[in-house]
Protein backbone atom coordinates (compact mmCIF):
# COMPACT_ATOMS: atom_id res chain seq x y z
CA UNK A 1 0.00 0.00 0.00
CA UNK A 2 0.95 3.67 -0.97
CA UNK A 3 2.69 5.16 2.43
CA UNK A 4 3.71 9.29 2.48
CA UNK A 5 6.41 8.44 5.41
CA UNK A 6 7.20 4.85 4.37
CA UNK A 7 8.28 6.45 1.00
CA UNK A 8 10.29 9.22 1.89
CA UNK A 9 13.56 8.14 4.25
CA UNK A 10 14.15 11.74 4.85
CA UNK A 11 11.32 11.59 7.43
CA UNK A 12 12.88 7.89 9.30
CA UNK A 13 16.27 9.54 8.82
CA UNK A 14 15.34 12.41 10.78
CA UNK A 15 13.18 10.10 13.35
CA UNK A 16 16.82 8.12 13.55
CA UNK A 17 18.76 11.36 15.31
CA UNK A 18 19.84 11.25 18.35
CA UNK A 19 17.85 14.15 18.88
CA UNK A 20 14.71 12.76 19.22
CA UNK A 21 15.67 10.33 22.06
CA UNK A 22 16.31 13.35 23.91
CA UNK A 23 13.10 14.85 22.88
CA UNK A 24 11.22 11.29 24.41
CA UNK A 25 13.17 12.19 27.79
CA UNK A 26 11.78 15.82 28.00
CA UNK A 27 8.90 14.91 27.31
CA UNK A 28 7.78 11.91 29.18
CA UNK A 29 10.41 13.10 32.50
CA UNK A 30 10.99 10.18 34.45
CA UNK A 31 8.03 7.72 31.93
CA UNK A 32 6.01 7.55 35.29
CA UNK A 33 2.82 7.60 32.77
CA UNK A 34 3.52 4.20 31.61
CA UNK A 35 1.95 3.18 35.26
CA UNK A 36 -0.99 5.30 34.81
CA UNK A 37 -1.72 4.44 30.53
CA UNK A 38 -1.42 1.09 29.12
CA UNK A 39 -0.12 3.10 26.36
CA UNK A 40 2.82 5.12 27.41
CA UNK A 41 6.06 4.37 27.15
CA UNK A 42 8.50 3.22 29.69
CA UNK A 43 12.06 4.11 27.97
CA UNK A 44 12.67 6.77 25.34
CA UNK A 45 13.18 3.43 22.62
CA UNK A 46 9.32 2.62 23.40
CA UNK A 47 8.28 6.36 22.59
CA UNK A 48 10.39 6.66 19.19
CA UNK A 49 9.16 3.26 18.40
CA UNK A 50 5.22 4.68 19.26
CA UNK A 51 6.45 7.87 17.38
CA UNK A 52 7.19 5.45 14.31
CA UNK A 53 3.89 3.45 14.50
CA UNK A 54 1.35 6.81 14.34
CA UNK A 55 3.92 7.95 11.42
CA UNK A 56 3.32 5.37 9.35
CA UNK A 57 -0.27 5.36 10.34
CA UNK A 58 -0.75 8.60 9.21
CA UNK A 59 1.02 7.75 6.04
CA UNK A 60 -0.86 5.46 5.07
CA UNK A 61 -4.07 7.83 5.20
CA UNK A 62 -2.41 10.36 3.48
CA UNK A 63 -1.58 8.26 0.35
CA UNK A 64 -4.42 5.85 0.37
CA UNK A 65 -7.48 9.06 1.30
CA UNK A 66 -6.75 12.39 1.75
CA UNK A 67 -4.59 12.36 -1.72
CA UNK A 68 -6.67 10.10 -3.67
CA UNK A 69 -9.54 12.58 -2.31
CA UNK A 70 -7.60 15.81 -3.16
CA UNK A 71 -8.70 16.96 -6.67
CA UNK A 72 -12.75 16.25 -5.70
CA UNK A 73 -12.21 18.49 -2.31
CA UNK A 74 -10.63 21.25 -4.78
CA UNK A 75 -13.14 20.81 -7.37
CA UNK A 76 -16.20 20.85 -4.23
CA UNK A 77 -14.99 23.16 -1.51
CA UNK A 78 -17.03 24.18 1.60
CA UNK A 79 -20.69 25.94 1.23
CA UNK A 80 -22.13 28.57 3.44
CA UNK A 81 -26.05 28.13 3.78
CA UNK A 82 -27.69 30.24 6.61
CA UNK A 83 -24.33 31.40 8.27
CA UNK A 84 -22.70 28.43 8.86
CA UNK A 85 -20.37 26.23 6.75
CA UNK A 86 -20.78 22.89 5.15
CA UNK A 87 -17.73 20.91 4.30
CA UNK A 88 -17.15 18.89 0.86
CA UNK A 89 -17.43 15.08 1.78
CA UNK A 90 -14.26 14.21 0.90
CA UNK A 91 -12.95 16.73 3.73
CA UNK A 92 -15.02 14.71 6.58
CA UNK A 93 -14.43 11.36 5.18
CA UNK A 94 -10.45 12.88 5.56
CA UNK A 95 -11.33 14.24 9.06
CA UNK A 96 -13.38 11.06 9.94
CA UNK A 97 -10.63 8.75 9.04
CA UNK A 98 -7.99 10.71 11.10
CA UNK A 99 -10.06 10.94 14.00
CA UNK A 100 -10.98 7.09 13.62
CA UNK A 101 -7.07 6.15 14.23
CA UNK A 102 -6.74 8.88 17.09
CA UNK A 103 -4.41 10.98 15.56
CA UNK A 104 -6.18 14.24 16.73
CA UNK A 105 -4.55 16.05 19.69
CA UNK A 106 -1.27 14.65 18.96
CA UNK A 107 0.75 16.78 21.22
CA UNK A 108 -1.72 16.82 24.17
CA UNK A 109 -1.11 15.34 27.42
CA UNK A 110 -2.76 11.57 27.71
CA UNK A 111 -5.35 13.00 30.32
CA UNK A 112 -6.72 15.38 27.75
CA UNK A 113 -7.49 12.56 25.56
CA UNK A 114 -3.76 12.95 23.58
CA UNK A 115 -0.60 10.93 22.48
CA UNK A 116 1.86 13.72 24.58
CA UNK A 117 3.98 13.10 21.06
CA UNK A 118 6.95 16.08 20.72
CA UNK A 119 6.13 19.15 18.45
CA UNK A 120 8.53 17.92 15.91
CA UNK A 121 6.51 14.39 15.59
CA UNK A 122 3.25 17.06 14.69
CA UNK A 123 5.51 18.86 12.48
CA UNK A 124 6.29 15.84 10.55
CA UNK A 125 2.68 15.21 10.62
CA UNK A 126 1.81 18.30 8.96
CA UNK A 127 4.54 17.88 6.53
CA UNK A 128 2.62 14.58 5.10
CA UNK A 129 -0.58 15.82 5.25
CA UNK A 130 0.48 19.06 3.35
CA UNK A 131 1.98 16.74 0.92
CA UNK A 132 -1.21 14.74 0.61
CA UNK A 133 -3.52 18.10 0.39
CA UNK A 134 -2.24 21.62 1.02
CA UNK A 135 -6.28 22.75 2.17
CA UNK A 136 -6.80 20.10 4.28
CA UNK A 137 -3.53 20.82 5.64
CA UNK A 138 -4.82 24.26 7.35
CA UNK A 139 -8.52 22.01 9.50
CA UNK A 140 -5.48 19.54 10.42
CA UNK A 141 -2.81 21.92 11.79
CA UNK A 142 -5.30 24.04 13.58
CA UNK A 143 -5.74 21.57 15.96
CA UNK A 144 -2.36 23.42 17.39
CA UNK A 145 -4.63 25.93 18.83
CA UNK A 146 -5.19 23.66 21.75
CA UNK A 147 -1.47 24.54 22.84
CA UNK A 148 -2.60 28.00 23.37
CA UNK A 149 -5.41 26.71 25.68
CA UNK A 150 -2.87 23.85 27.46
CA UNK A 151 -0.42 27.06 28.24
CA UNK A 152 -2.51 29.27 29.31
CA UNK A 153 -6.31 28.16 30.13
CA UNK A 154 -7.81 27.36 33.80
CA UNK A 155 -7.90 23.83 34.67
CA UNK A 156 -11.73 23.69 34.40
CA UNK A 157 -10.70 25.09 30.63
CA UNK A 158 -8.56 22.59 29.83
CA UNK A 159 -10.18 19.39 31.44
CA UNK A 160 -13.14 20.56 29.37
CA UNK A 161 -12.02 21.75 26.07
CA UNK A 162 -8.54 19.81 24.98
CA UNK A 163 -10.25 16.61 25.29
CA UNK A 164 -12.86 17.72 22.54
CA UNK A 165 -10.06 18.64 20.44
CA UNK A 166 -8.21 14.68 20.84
CA UNK A 167 -11.63 13.60 20.15
CA UNK A 168 -11.75 15.92 16.51
CA UNK A 169 -13.61 19.25 17.70
CA UNK A 170 -11.88 21.28 14.93
CA UNK A 171 -10.25 24.77 15.92
CA UNK A 172 -9.64 28.27 14.25
CA UNK A 173 -7.62 31.50 14.97
CA UNK A 174 -10.00 34.30 14.58
CA UNK A 175 -7.39 37.66 14.46
CA UNK A 176 -7.32 39.27 11.40
CA UNK A 177 -10.33 42.05 10.55
CA UNK A 178 -11.17 44.06 7.45
CA UNK A 179 -9.13 46.80 8.84
CA UNK A 180 -6.48 44.83 10.76
CA UNK A 181 -4.49 42.51 9.12
CA UNK A 182 -0.94 42.65 9.63
CA UNK A 183 -0.84 45.29 11.94
CA UNK A 184 -2.95 43.16 15.10
CA UNK A 185 -2.87 46.20 17.60
CA UNK A 186 -5.62 47.71 15.47
CA UNK A 187 -8.06 45.11 16.12
CA UNK A 188 -10.98 46.52 17.51
CA UNK A 189 -13.67 43.15 18.02
CA UNK A 190 -15.39 44.22 21.24
CA UNK A 191 -15.27 42.18 24.56
CA UNK A 192 -17.71 43.32 27.49
CA UNK A 193 -18.93 41.83 30.26
CA UNK A 194 -22.62 41.00 30.92
CA UNK A 195 -23.53 41.01 34.37
CA UNK A 196 -26.94 39.63 33.82
CA UNK A 197 -25.32 36.34 32.23
CA UNK A 198 -21.73 36.39 33.88
CA UNK A 199 -20.28 36.02 30.83
CA UNK A 200 -18.14 38.32 27.87
CA UNK A 201 -19.95 38.89 24.93
CA UNK A 202 -18.28 39.72 21.61
CA UNK A 203 -19.26 42.01 19.08
CA UNK A 204 -17.87 42.87 15.37
CA UNK A 205 -16.48 41.54 12.60
CA UNK A 206 -13.41 39.18 11.43
CA UNK A 207 -12.00 38.30 7.94
CA UNK A 208 -9.90 36.05 6.45
CA UNK A 209 -10.51 33.39 8.88
CA UNK A 210 -9.43 29.92 7.81
CA UNK A 211 -12.03 27.14 9.02
CA UNK A 212 -13.64 30.27 10.37
CA UNK A 213 -16.95 28.18 11.40
CA UNK A 214 -14.98 25.88 13.89
CA UNK A 215 -16.37 24.05 17.07
CA UNK A 216 -13.69 25.76 19.13
CA UNK A 217 -12.63 29.96 18.40
CA UNK A 218 -9.79 32.02 19.69
CA UNK A 219 -10.85 34.86 19.45
CA UNK A 220 -8.55 38.40 19.93
CA UNK A 221 -11.11 41.04 20.57
CA UNK A 222 -10.25 44.23 22.60
CA UNK A 223 -11.53 44.45 26.39
CA UNK A 224 -10.40 48.19 27.41
CA UNK A 225 -12.26 51.13 26.58
CA UNK A 226 -10.76 53.95 25.02
CA UNK A 227 -7.81 52.10 24.21
CA UNK A 228 -6.29 51.24 20.37
CA UNK A 229 -3.02 49.55 20.51
CA UNK A 230 -1.77 46.13 21.65
CA UNK A 231 -2.13 46.98 25.57
CA UNK A 232 -5.98 46.65 25.47
CA UNK A 233 -6.74 43.39 23.37
CA UNK A 234 -7.67 39.90 25.75
CA UNK A 235 -8.14 36.30 24.06
CA UNK A 236 -11.05 34.70 24.37
CA UNK A 237 -12.02 31.10 23.36
CA UNK A 238 -15.59 30.94 21.57
CA UNK A 239 -18.06 27.82 21.36
CA UNK A 240 -19.69 27.40 18.55
CA UNK A 241 -22.74 26.09 19.83
CA UNK A 242 -22.82 28.68 22.36
CA UNK A 243 -24.27 30.78 19.12
CA UNK A 244 -23.80 34.63 18.59
CA UNK A 245 -21.20 33.77 15.45
CA UNK A 246 -22.15 33.62 12.00
CA UNK A 247 -20.85 33.44 8.88
CA UNK A 248 -20.93 36.00 6.30
CA UNK A 249 -19.39 34.71 3.30
CA UNK A 250 -17.10 32.13 2.29
CA UNK A 251 -13.99 33.38 -0.10
CA UNK A 252 -13.53 32.77 -3.11
CA UNK A 253 -9.82 31.61 -3.61
CA UNK A 254 -6.77 31.02 -5.83
CA UNK A 255 -6.02 28.07 -3.84
CA UNK A 256 -6.26 25.65 -0.78
CA UNK A 257 -9.75 25.57 -2.78
CA UNK A 258 -10.85 23.11 0.17
CA UNK A 259 -9.80 25.07 3.80
CA UNK A 260 -13.03 27.19 4.35
CA UNK A 261 -11.95 30.91 4.68
CA UNK A 262 -14.64 33.00 6.41
CA UNK A 263 -16.01 36.56 7.24
CA UNK A 264 -17.72 36.31 10.50
CA UNK A 265 -20.22 38.28 12.02
CA UNK A 266 -19.64 38.45 16.14
CA UNK A 267 -23.43 39.50 17.72
CA UNK A 268 -23.62 39.03 21.34
CA UNK A 269 -21.17 36.10 21.16
CA UNK A 270 -20.49 34.41 24.56
CA UNK A 271 -16.79 34.33 25.31
CA UNK A 272 -14.28 32.85 27.93
CA UNK A 273 -11.27 35.07 29.15
CA UNK A 274 -8.22 33.06 27.99
CA UNK A 275 -5.46 33.91 30.78
CA UNK A 276 -5.49 37.72 31.96
CA UNK A 277 -6.94 40.65 30.27
CA UNK A 278 -4.59 42.98 28.03
CA UNK A 279 -2.40 39.64 27.17
CA UNK A 280 -3.95 38.68 24.41
CA UNK A 281 -1.83 40.16 21.63
CA UNK A 282 1.32 41.18 23.56
CA UNK A 283 1.73 37.20 25.07
CA UNK A 284 -1.04 35.31 23.79
CA UNK A 285 -0.96 35.18 20.06
CA UNK A 286 2.21 35.68 19.99
CA UNK A 287 2.52 32.52 20.90
CA UNK A 288 -0.15 31.14 18.69
CA UNK A 289 1.57 32.91 15.66
CA UNK A 290 4.91 31.27 16.24
CA UNK A 291 3.15 27.69 16.14
CA UNK A 292 0.79 28.53 13.18
CA UNK A 293 4.26 29.71 11.39
CA UNK A 294 6.12 26.29 12.31
CA UNK A 295 2.95 24.56 10.73
CA UNK A 296 3.33 26.97 7.71
CA UNK A 297 6.65 25.79 7.60
CA UNK A 298 5.93 22.19 7.64
CA UNK A 299 2.98 23.23 4.93
CA UNK A 300 5.65 24.62 2.50
CA UNK A 301 7.98 21.26 2.84
CA UNK A 302 5.04 19.08 1.68
CA UNK A 303 3.53 21.13 -0.67
CA UNK A 304 6.75 21.26 -2.18
CA UNK A 305 7.79 17.58 -2.01
CA UNK A 306 4.37 16.87 -3.92
CA UNK A 307 5.21 19.19 -6.49
CA UNK A 308 8.44 17.92 -6.79
CA UNK A 309 7.66 14.02 -6.98
CA UNK A 310 4.97 14.97 -9.65
CA UNK A 311 7.29 16.57 -11.76
CA UNK A 312 10.32 13.98 -11.29
CA UNK A 313 7.55 11.54 -12.48
CA UNK A 314 6.43 13.09 -15.19
CA UNK A 315 10.08 13.86 -16.67
CA UNK A 316 11.43 9.92 -16.40
CA UNK A 317 7.55 8.98 -18.30
CA UNK A 318 7.86 12.28 -20.69
CA UNK A 319 10.25 11.27 -23.87
CA UNK A 320 11.40 13.92 -26.42
CA UNK A 321 13.86 13.49 -28.62
CA UNK A 322 14.07 9.89 -28.35
CA UNK A 323 14.88 10.19 -24.63
CA UNK A 324 13.00 10.77 -21.05
CA UNK A 325 13.47 14.53 -20.49
CA UNK A 326 14.70 13.83 -17.03
CA UNK A 327 18.18 13.13 -18.63
CA UNK A 328 17.98 16.36 -20.39
CA UNK A 329 20.31 18.93 -18.76
CA UNK A 330 18.21 21.90 -17.78
CA UNK A 331 15.28 19.36 -16.76
CA UNK A 332 17.92 17.63 -14.50
CA UNK A 333 18.85 20.51 -13.41
CA UNK A 334 15.62 21.64 -12.00
CA UNK A 335 14.89 18.70 -10.68
CA UNK A 336 18.73 18.53 -8.80
CA UNK A 337 17.69 22.34 -7.83
CA UNK A 338 14.37 21.43 -6.20
CA UNK A 339 15.29 18.36 -4.16
CA UNK A 340 17.92 20.56 -2.88
CA UNK A 341 16.22 23.14 -1.74
CA UNK A 342 13.30 21.14 0.18
CA UNK A 343 16.22 19.45 1.64
CA UNK A 344 17.19 22.53 2.64
CA UNK A 345 13.93 23.98 4.10
CA UNK A 346 13.30 20.64 6.00
CA UNK A 347 16.57 20.58 7.93
CA UNK A 348 15.71 24.17 9.03
CA UNK A 349 11.90 23.40 9.61
CA UNK A 350 13.62 20.34 11.83
CA UNK A 351 15.98 22.33 13.75
CA UNK A 352 13.44 24.61 14.58
CA UNK A 353 11.05 22.68 15.59
CA UNK A 354 13.59 20.67 17.81
CA UNK A 355 14.25 24.26 19.08
CA UNK A 356 10.72 24.26 20.34
CA UNK A 357 10.08 21.03 21.48
CA UNK A 358 12.84 22.09 24.19
CA UNK A 359 12.19 25.20 24.95
CA UNK A 360 8.34 24.18 25.54
CA UNK A 361 9.53 20.87 27.54
CA UNK A 362 11.96 22.51 29.56
CA UNK A 363 9.38 25.69 30.53
CA UNK A 364 7.30 22.68 31.81
CA UNK A 365 9.66 21.48 33.79
CA UNK A 366 10.64 25.00 34.78
CA UNK A 367 6.91 25.08 36.20
CA UNK A 368 6.71 21.60 37.96
CA UNK A 369 10.03 21.45 39.69
CA UNK A 370 12.31 24.20 38.71
CA UNK A 371 15.95 23.94 36.29
CA UNK A 372 19.66 23.84 37.22
CA UNK A 373 21.80 25.83 36.82
CA UNK A 374 22.72 24.40 33.20
CA UNK A 375 19.14 23.47 32.36
CA UNK A 376 18.12 27.22 32.51
CA UNK A 377 20.49 28.00 30.56
CA UNK A 378 19.29 25.42 27.87
CA UNK A 379 16.11 26.73 28.44
CA UNK A 380 16.92 30.55 27.44
CA UNK A 381 19.08 29.25 24.63
CA UNK A 382 15.85 27.19 23.12
CA UNK A 383 13.62 30.00 23.40
CA UNK A 384 16.27 32.66 21.85
CA UNK A 385 16.92 29.83 19.34
CA UNK A 386 13.00 29.15 18.38
CA UNK A 387 11.88 32.95 17.71
CA UNK A 388 14.89 33.60 15.53
CA UNK A 389 14.79 30.59 13.55
CA UNK A 390 10.82 30.91 13.01
CA UNK A 391 10.29 34.02 10.91
CA UNK A 392 13.68 32.34 8.54
CA UNK A 393 11.90 29.58 8.28
CA UNK A 394 8.45 31.03 7.37
CA UNK A 395 10.36 33.24 5.05
CA UNK A 396 12.60 30.51 3.33
CA UNK A 397 10.08 27.70 3.14
CA UNK A 398 7.67 29.80 1.93
CA UNK A 399 9.33 31.41 -0.84
CA UNK A 400 11.41 27.92 -1.64
CA UNK A 401 7.91 26.28 -1.77
CA UNK A 402 6.50 28.79 -4.69
CA UNK A 403 9.96 28.67 -6.82
CA UNK A 404 10.04 24.67 -6.12
CA UNK A 405 6.01 24.80 -7.56
CA UNK A 406 7.11 26.61 -10.21
CA UNK A 407 10.01 25.22 -11.64
CA UNK A 408 7.94 21.51 -11.43
CA UNK A 409 5.14 23.19 -13.34
CA UNK A 410 7.79 23.85 -15.57
CA UNK A 411 8.64 20.89 -16.21
CA UNK A 412 5.07 19.82 -17.76
CA UNK A 413 5.07 22.73 -19.75
CA UNK A 414 2.08 23.50 -22.17
CA UNK A 415 0.33 20.45 -19.88
CA UNK A 416 1.33 21.68 -16.45
CA UNK A 417 -0.75 24.66 -17.64
CA UNK A 418 -4.23 22.17 -18.13
CA UNK A 419 -6.44 20.89 -15.10
CA UNK A 420 -5.10 17.33 -16.43
CA UNK A 421 -2.37 17.62 -13.54
CA UNK A 422 -2.19 17.63 -9.85
CA UNK A 423 0.47 20.22 -10.33
CA UNK A 424 -1.77 22.84 -11.20
CA UNK A 425 -3.39 22.87 -8.02
CA UNK A 426 -0.02 22.46 -6.15
CA UNK A 427 0.99 25.75 -7.89
CA UNK A 428 -1.93 27.06 -6.99
CA UNK A 429 -2.19 25.92 -3.19
CA UNK A 430 1.24 26.75 -2.95
CA UNK A 431 1.11 30.67 -3.40
CA UNK A 432 -0.79 31.58 0.00
CA UNK A 433 2.30 30.17 2.19
CA UNK A 434 4.08 33.26 1.62
CA UNK A 435 0.95 35.40 2.50
CA UNK A 436 -1.00 34.12 4.99
CA UNK A 437 0.44 34.03 8.77
CA UNK A 438 2.24 37.18 8.13
CA UNK A 439 3.38 37.52 4.60
CA UNK A 440 7.36 36.73 3.71
CA UNK A 441 7.77 40.88 4.29
CA UNK A 442 6.60 40.79 7.99
CA UNK A 443 8.97 37.33 8.25
CA UNK A 444 12.02 40.17 7.39
CA UNK A 445 10.83 42.60 9.52
CA UNK A 446 10.98 39.67 12.41
CA UNK A 447 14.23 38.39 11.41
CA UNK A 448 15.92 41.56 11.22
CA UNK A 449 15.88 41.81 15.03
CA UNK A 450 18.09 39.10 15.35
CA UNK A 451 20.40 40.46 12.39
CA UNK A 452 20.65 43.73 13.90
CA UNK A 453 21.65 42.68 17.41
CA UNK A 454 24.37 40.15 16.09
CA UNK A 455 22.61 37.31 17.65
CA UNK A 456 21.81 35.04 14.21
CA UNK A 457 26.27 36.06 13.11
CA UNK A 458 26.67 34.93 16.13
CA UNK A 459 24.89 31.85 16.13
CA UNK A 460 25.79 31.10 12.53
CA UNK A 461 29.36 31.27 13.59
CA UNK A 462 29.43 28.99 16.53
CA UNK A 463 27.57 25.92 14.16
CA UNK A 464 30.54 26.53 11.64
CA UNK A 465 32.93 26.88 13.87
CA UNK A 466 32.03 23.29 15.34
CA UNK A 467 31.85 21.87 11.56
CA UNK A 468 35.56 22.81 11.16
CA UNK A 469 35.30 23.11 7.54
CA UNK A 470 37.13 26.44 6.52
CA UNK A 471 34.74 26.88 3.82
CA UNK A 472 31.97 27.12 5.43
CA UNK A 473 33.58 29.19 8.10
CA UNK A 474 34.69 31.66 5.00
CA UNK A 475 30.33 31.96 4.09
CA UNK A 476 30.21 32.99 7.69
CA UNK A 477 32.60 35.67 8.16
CA UNK A 478 31.12 36.81 4.57
CA UNK A 479 27.66 37.47 5.88
CA UNK A 480 29.30 39.18 8.64
CA UNK A 481 30.87 41.15 6.74
CA UNK A 482 27.79 42.38 5.12
CA UNK A 483 25.73 43.20 7.69
CA UNK A 484 28.93 45.28 8.97
CA UNK A 485 29.16 47.51 5.97
CA UNK A 486 25.05 47.97 5.84
CA UNK A 487 24.96 48.93 9.31
CA UNK A 488 28.34 51.35 9.14
CA UNK A 489 25.84 53.41 6.69
CA UNK A 490 22.78 54.26 8.08
CA UNK A 491 19.20 53.23 9.72
CA UNK A 492 17.78 53.90 6.25
CA UNK A 493 20.03 51.34 4.63
CA UNK A 494 19.73 48.96 7.06
CA UNK A 495 16.02 49.09 6.69
CA UNK A 496 16.67 48.77 2.67
CA UNK A 497 18.82 45.83 2.63
CA UNK A 498 16.73 43.99 5.18
CA UNK A 499 15.51 41.55 3.09
CA UNK A 500 18.99 40.68 1.77
CA UNK A 501 20.62 40.47 4.93
CA UNK A 502 18.21 38.33 6.33
CA UNK A 503 18.30 35.82 2.92
CA UNK A 504 21.81 35.94 3.34
CA UNK A 505 21.74 34.85 6.77
CA UNK A 506 18.83 32.45 6.78
CA UNK A 507 20.76 30.73 3.53
CA UNK A 508 24.47 30.19 5.56
CA UNK A 509 21.83 28.66 8.09
CA UNK A 510 20.88 26.46 5.95
CA UNK A 511 23.97 25.39 4.69
CA UNK A 512 25.33 24.63 7.97
CA UNK A 513 22.51 22.72 8.97
CA UNK A 514 22.68 20.65 5.55
CA UNK A 515 26.50 19.77 6.30
CA UNK A 516 25.88 18.99 9.48
CA UNK A 517 23.08 16.09 8.03
CA UNK A 518 26.18 14.67 5.90
CA UNK A 519 25.29 10.57 6.39
CA UNK A 520 24.28 9.58 2.93
CA UNK A 521 24.74 9.91 -0.74
CA UNK A 522 22.21 12.27 -0.98
CA UNK A 523 22.45 14.08 1.88
CA UNK A 524 26.00 15.12 0.87
CA UNK A 525 24.78 15.74 -2.58
CA UNK A 526 22.48 18.49 -1.28
CA UNK A 527 24.78 20.00 1.29
CA UNK A 528 27.31 20.58 -1.75
CA UNK A 529 24.85 22.03 -4.05
CA UNK A 530 23.12 23.91 -1.00
CA UNK A 531 26.99 25.33 -0.57
CA UNK A 532 27.28 26.64 -3.86
CA UNK A 533 23.92 28.01 -4.04
CA UNK A 534 25.03 30.01 -1.16
CA UNK A 535 27.78 31.60 -1.96
CA UNK A 536 26.26 32.53 -5.27
CA UNK A 537 23.36 34.26 -3.07
CA UNK A 538 26.14 36.52 -1.08
CA UNK A 539 27.43 37.32 -4.38
CA UNK A 540 24.71 38.66 -5.77
CA UNK A 541 23.78 40.34 -2.23
CA UNK A 542 27.32 41.48 -1.99
CA UNK A 543 27.19 43.05 -5.49
CA UNK A 544 23.48 44.72 -4.68
CA UNK A 545 25.00 45.86 -1.37
CA UNK A 546 27.98 47.47 -2.67
CA UNK A 547 26.14 49.57 -5.91
CA UNK A 548 23.06 50.57 -3.92
CA UNK A 549 24.72 53.46 -1.95
CA UNK A 550 23.16 55.88 0.55
CA UNK A 551 23.54 58.08 -2.13
CA UNK A 552 21.19 55.99 -4.94
CA UNK A 553 18.93 55.57 -2.43
CA UNK A 554 18.67 59.24 -1.44
CA UNK A 555 18.21 59.98 -5.60
CA UNK A 556 15.94 57.01 -5.75
CA UNK A 557 13.90 58.72 -2.71
CA UNK A 558 13.83 62.19 -4.32
CA UNK A 559 12.55 61.25 -7.87
CA UNK A 560 9.64 59.32 -5.95
CA UNK A 561 8.86 61.89 -4.10
CA UNK A 562 9.56 60.28 -0.83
Amino acid sequence: MANFYTDNDRLERELQRDVFHRLATLREGDFGESELFDFAPRTAEEAVAGYRTAMQLLGEICAERIAPNAREVDLTGPVCHEGRVSYAPKTLENHRALVEAGLYGMTLKRRFGGLNFPTTLFVMASEMVARADGGFACLWALQNCAETIAAFGTEEQQERLLKRVSEGATCSMDLTEPDAGSDLQAAMLRATWCEERQTWLLNGVKRFITNGDADLKLVLARTEAGTSDARGLSLFVVERASGGVTVRRLEKKLGIRGSATCELHFEDAPAELIGTRRMGLIRYVMSLMNAARLGIGAQSVGLAEAAFREAAHYATQRHQFGRPIAQMAPIAELLLGMRTRIDAARALLYATAHEVDCSQSLGLKLQREGLQGEERQALKRAQRLADMFTPLLKLMAGEDCNRIAYDALQVFGGSGYTCDFPIERLYRDARVVTIYEGTSQMQVVAAMKYVADGSLAAHLRERAEKLGSEQLLQLVERTERLIAVVQARSERSLEFHARRLVECGATTLMTLLLNERRDDERSRTSARHYTTLCAATLAAHEATIEQLDEEFLEQQAAAAGL
